[in-house]
């Protein structure tokens, strides 16, 4: 085999195999583009209201989503009555005065202001009570609780079960299942057009 013949074999093998390769780079993609296209197009609300929510709870005290806390109007603070007394005070109040569901969720207690903000569970109003006197100072609703709810998709157990996180884990693991395909799909997208360009310059060479 003369010089002429063996330069013909290895240019032929050397565009073969460029050709193998961005034939099957093309195809990686072609597959990473349909996937990537049909899991996003039915995620894309989902996605979207994560987004959306996720700025709404970033801005929630610029945009006054949480109710602004209150402080003590003692002058001299002696001594805080106690937690089982803004309990009750609590719920005798949203029992009798606003005639909702008096469960009590948590007891937010801010030393520094001479307070506690009183949240329930069947429902999103906050109240915040002196700690000093049991006095009432503030009844209003927590829409950045309602919206942090939307974001992780526990409004679902809160609508359904109040005491599950069913919905909550399931739709937070596809999400983020989604999120992480999407990503490496996205990825492959941008890097194997870019790997064939070179690989065509390579062979061309």
């Amino acid at each position: 085999m003369n010089f002429y013949h063996v330069f013909i074999w290895d240019t032929f093998r050397i565009e073969n195999v460029g050709m193998n390769k961005t034939s099957k780079l093309a195809f990686k993609t072609r597959i990473y583009r349909n996937i990537h296209k049909w899991i996003s197009i039915p995620f894309v609300i989902f996605l979207l209201v994560i987004g959306t929510t996720a700025i709404l709870l970033a801005w929630k005290k610029q945009l006054e989503l949480v109710p602004k806390t209150q402080g003590t109007r003692v002058e001299v603070r002696t001594h805080w009555i106690s937690l089982d007394s803004m309990i009750i005070i609590g719920q005798e109040y949203m029992r009798d005065s606003l005639g909702k569901t008096a469960e009590i969720d948590r007891l937010d207690v801010r030393p520094g202001k001479g307070i506690a903000k009183v949240v329930f569970k069947g429902h999103f109003t906050e109240l915040q009570i002196d700690g000093f006197t049991g006095e009432i100072l503030s009844v209003k609703q927590r829409n950045s609780d309602l919206i942090e709810k939307i974001h992780d998709g526990s409004i679902i157990d809160f609508l359904i079960d109040p005491n599950s996180e069913r919905a909550k884990l399931i739709y937070s693991t596809l999400t983020s299942l989604v999120l992480i395909f999407l990503c490496i799909s996205g990825f492959y997208l941008w890097h194997n057009p870019r790997k064939i360009k070179k690989i065509k310059a390579q062979t061309t060479q």
